[in-house]
């Protein structure tokens, strides 16, 4: 079926029912905060271990990749503002099949996500509090967070403001307190000048190979962005913004960090594993009470990917069965809210943390491992998708293009490539050999379901 047939109302977005109750001032600080996740404060120190002082380099040749991505979906997103995102933008591009098969997956990642960020925030709790069940601190966190997305989208827009003012604060706070004292200005510490960057490989090709895979998946979430923007006063300014200054918040919230820490720390102190390179960085200053301070910033950034994630995967199945790709249920909206598809996908995430206690050592790692490059494949459309959208625009709107992707074609395939080379050192690798093949034999079960109701609607 060719993406022609693809349903757009006159203002070209599919979200003629949800509230625009976004302000820009959210829009701008969810485009902010949402660079500074739970993967950068988490899981970098294992990528630390494996790279050591090339880290740094890992970090800036994925976020060069992550830079291109979001340009590229920057221009789609502002050409066609749509809670569906990048999946809208597949369907209108490739077919029906490619934004359901993106939708869907994306959808399982996110409430999948949800759950694996429901129980880091209730160990670190529980921790606070000995005694303190991990499954009661999930359900509260679960019921507010549910609660918050079903009352309003403005609700969502003013927790993230706020989830996102403190972890800029925080992590500019950090960068300040780092490089002064890697100038050996800040009092009470000594300046450990490139002592600890002599080893820059200490693996060697491998250890940086496992570090460049740990910061790709860092780097995820920086699509919500573009889903909230449907929601916004004005989508094309909030999407056009948010993509032009992606550069320089990549180049200072993660490289910039990353050569902070590798700088104070030693890459192969145990610290920064076992209490978090951020943690470690601020012990190693000496600074009283740092570590149960950025305990609390890692806290607000599981909570809030929680709250954008509940609220992504609900804005995704929505717009999916607005395009008639989902149980109609999913698509009841009130009071400007899909709460059906809020409750679904909250329902969803709990389900995975439930499924962490009842089978820890088969059910769950097998969905972990399913869900483990979904956000690669959903860069494969963007990229295809946006080859084929742009030049139907230079065609027949050229006044929407409010955001160019650098350099088209040439950059696009770029990027195409960088993403190819990064699913050949998956398969290279033994951990990240099952989450590929698993990841690809959800997406062919989803891509031939997509397919097949593809054919079935042309007959209709």
């Amino acid at each position: 079926m060719p993406s022609s047939t693809t349903t757009e109302t006159p203002t070209g977005t599919d979200d003629v029912s949800l509230s625009p109750g976004l302000k820009q001032r959210h829009l701008s600080m969810i485009a902010l905060g949402g660079v500074i996740g739970a993967g950068l404060f988490v899981g970098s120190g294992a990528g630390i271990a494996a790279a050591g002082p090339s880290i740094v380099v890992a970090y800036a040749l994925s976020g060069v990749l992550v830079m291109l991505v979001m340009r590229m979906l920057g221009e789609m997103s502002a050409a066609y503002p749509s809670s569906g995102s990048f999946s809208a933008h597949a369907e209108r591009a490739i077919g029906p099949w490619a934004g359901f098969t993106a939708g869907w997956s994306f959808w399982v990642l996110l409430c999948t996500a949800v759950g694996l960020e429901g129980i880091g925030a209730a160990k670190i709790v529980s921790g606070w509090l000995p005694g303190t069940p991990e499954w009661a601190w999930v359900a509260l966190f679960m019921v507010v967070f549910c609660g918050t997305n079903l009352a309003a989208v403005k609700n969502f827009g003013e927790f993230e403001f706020w989830f996102a003012a403190l972890k800029v604060g925080a992590i500019t706070l950090f960068l300040v307190l780092g490089v002064l004292a890697i100038a050996g200005v800040l009092p009470g510490t000594d300046s450990p000048g490139a002592s600890h960057l002599t080893d820059f490989l200490p693996n060697g090709g491998e250890g940086l190979v496992i570090g460049l895979l740990a910061s790709v998946f860092a780097y995820g979430g920086l699509e919500t962005v573009t889903i909230a923007a449907a929601e916004s006063e004005n989508p094309v300014k909030g999407v056009a913004s948010a993509v032009r200054t992606a550069m320089w918040r990549i180049a200072l919230f993660y490289v910039g960090s990353m050569a902070v820490i590798v700088t104070l720390v030693p890459w192969d102190s145990e610290a920064v594993v076992e209490k978090g390179p951020y943690v470690a960085a601020l012990d190693e200053l000496g600074i009283p009470g740092a570590g149960q301070l950025m305990n609390v910033v890692v806290l607000v950034a599981l909570l809030s990917a929680m709250n954008a994630n509940i609220y992504g995967a609900s804005r995704i199945a929505y717009s999916l069965v607005e395009r008639g790709q989902g149980p109609k249920g999913l698509g009841r909206v009130s009071g400007g809210v899909p709460r059906i598809a809020v409750l679904a996908s909250s329902v969803f995430g709990f389900l995975c943390v439930l499924l962490s206690y009842w089978r820890p050592n088969d059910v769950f790692p097998w969905l972990l491992n399913m869900i483990g490059a979904v956000i690669l494949a959903v860069w494969i459309f963007i990229a295809v998708s946006q080859l084929r959208l742009r030049r139907r625009l230079e065609r027949e709107s050229p006044d929407k293009l409010a955001v160019r992707m650098w350099a088209f074609p040439w950059l696009t395939w770029v990027a195409l490539a960088g993403m190819a080379a990064v699913f050949v050192l998956m398969a290279r690798e033994p951990d990240t050999r099952v989450q590929l093949y698993s990841t690809g034999g959800m997406i062919l079960v989803l891509a031939a379901i997509g397919y097949a109701w593809q054919r079935a609607r042309a007959k209709q």
